[in-house]
């Protein structure tokens, strides 16, 4: 016997995709801005959070893929400038 009404269920899978179209978003914004600063943090974490996004089922897969290439671009820059440079890090 119950003397209370059960907790109304929230929908998870609303507030997942939200979080998961936030994430594919912040990739993007990421690695834009790792091409020009941080890159050896902000690429990681682009790709990271392009991920996951993916994983959780964004309904931004288009962002979340541009922010995996772009984090991924991060890294190829790093790399093509520390091979120019013979240097861990670079400078202008």
């Amino acid at each position: 016997m119950h003397l209370t009404a059960p907790a109304a269920e929230r929908p998870r899978t609303r507030t997942r995709t939200r979080d998961a179209d936030g994430m594919a978003v912040a990739s993007f914004i990421l690695g834009l801005l790792g091409l020009l600063v941080f890159n050896v943090f902000l690429g990681p974490t682009a790709v990271v959070l392009a991920a996951v996004s993916l994983w959780r089922g964004t309904a931004r897969k288009g962002r979340a893929y541009l922010g995996m290439g772009l984090g991924i671009a991060d890294l190829l820059v790093l790399l093509a400038v520390m091979q120019m440079d013979d240097t861990l890090s670079w400078s202008f």
